[in-house]
């Protein structure tokens, strides 16, 4: 399994042309495995479509639910210790929910398929580029 971060997920599911050849590749690889959607990735699509920084073609609610039926997407809760971890992740920078998709990745031992410069920074993460 790997973890999608939230933009890659939703240029996924919208066949956003800012998806590369290259994400697609890895989650066509990796769908059979599973595609780990973190549910902050959820509250996320709905906080971005609430301030109107992100439009969608169905209401947020059915496009989270058409989205997380996706072949191969699997839902990842919350866990006490993935929370734990998202407020320890060593030289972090400070965005909640990028810290709760990274300990989730660490905490499922899975890559992260991103394209966030800052994650793609960050040492202690496996990510997929």
């Amino acid at each position: 399994m790997i973890v999608l971060d939230t933009h890659i997920w939703i240029w996924w599911v919208d066949n956003n042309t800012r998806l590369t050849s290259q994400h697609r590749h890895w989650i066509n690889h990796y769908q059979a495995e599973g595609l780990g959607i973190s549910i902050i990735s959820c509250w996320e699509v709905a906080k971005l479509v609430e301030k109107n920084r992100l439009n969608l073609t169905y209401p947020v609610d059915e496009w989270l639910n058409i989205a997380l039926s996706y072949p191969g997407v699997q839902l990842l809760n919350l866990t006490v210790p993935i929370l734990v971890q998202s407020t320890q992740l060593k030289d972090f920078h400070n965005d909640p929910a990028d810290q709760i998709i990274v300990a989730t990745a660490n905490i499922y031992k899975c890559a992260l398929l991103t394209a966030d410069s800052k994650i793609l920074k960050y040492p202690f993460i496996q990510v997929l580029t």
